[in-house]
């Protein structure tokens, strides 16, 4: 395949990841415009306007566009490196990064406390920790990992009537699962943002790299990618409509 198609195909991703940025930050201005107004939860359709729920709803596509690229950007390192070892390290570095900078920078910006009282484990963290799962796997064959990948997905919220008692099992369901509180050396954590469900969409992210391999024309790939695009949203509308699976909240 030729540089300039390789080159278009890299662009195509930017753009995507460009413009979840916009989305991104169109919803934090929302939420810092209302930092101090008391307002009702804007994904309740009985009492927010049309507006603020459409905007609030297009941005839940923020964080799952960013992790599924990650693992996509990760196929693409190792396709192009050809060496697991530096691809497991590539991952492991820049996640264990990430997770820092979500204990220290990230939280400091959003709580502006030093020391830190309470850190809040959000998407930079569950980024970090997805890529280091990601670097312990990235030798399974890729139906494999699509295979986990899509359990993970769908079979998570089964997950959601398990609690644990007070103890070690607890906090490590909250880590992985359940929104809690977790304390460490005096100091409060909560995970808003367990990673097991991004597990799997960065997991779904390297399998789906292939489809950005010379394997695939750039119509095969379009097309390939759309209709699953299609199809996911559809399952979604369906799920929503008949309402017993998943955020039945929606």
């Amino acid at each position: 395949m030729s540089l300039e198609k390789n080159i278009e195909r890299l662009q195509s991703i930017d753009a995507l990841r460009g413009l979840v940025i916009i989305i991104m930050l169109l919803d934090h201005v929302r939420e810092t415009f209302y930092l101090h107004k008391q307002v009702t939860d804007p994904m309740d359709v009985t009492v927010t306007e049309p507006a603020l729920f459409g905007s609030r709803l297009l941005a839940h596509i923020c964080a799952p566009v960013f992790v599924l690229l990650t693992g996509i950007s990760a196929f693409l390192f190792q396709s192009k490196k050809q060496d697991l070892q530096q691809t497991r390290a590539f991952l492991l570095k820049r996640g264990l990064f990430l997770i820092v900078l979500e204990l220290t920078l990230v939280n400091f910006a959003w709580t502006a406390t030093f020391p830190p009282e309470v850190i809040y484990l959000q998407v930079i963290w569950a980024i970090g920790i997805s890529m280091v799962v990601l670097a312990c796997c990235v030798s399974l064959p890729l139906p494999v990992l699509a295979g986990v990948a899509l359990v993970i997905i769908f079979g998570h919220n089964l997950l959601d009537s398990v609690h644990f008692s007070q103890g070690v099992l607890q906090n490590i369901w909250f880590v992985l699962h359940d929104r809690g509180w977790l304390e460490f050396a005096g100091i409060k954590l909560r995970t808003s943002y367990p990673v097991l469900p991004w597990i799997g969409v960065i997991l779904l992210g390297y399998a789906l790299g292939q489809f950005f391999s010379s394997k695939y024309t750039a119509k095969q790939r379009s097309r390939a990618l759309l209709s699953l695009g299609l199809a996911s949203i559809g399952l979604f509308v369906l799920l929503r409509f008949i309402n017993v699976y998943g955020d039945q909240s929606l």
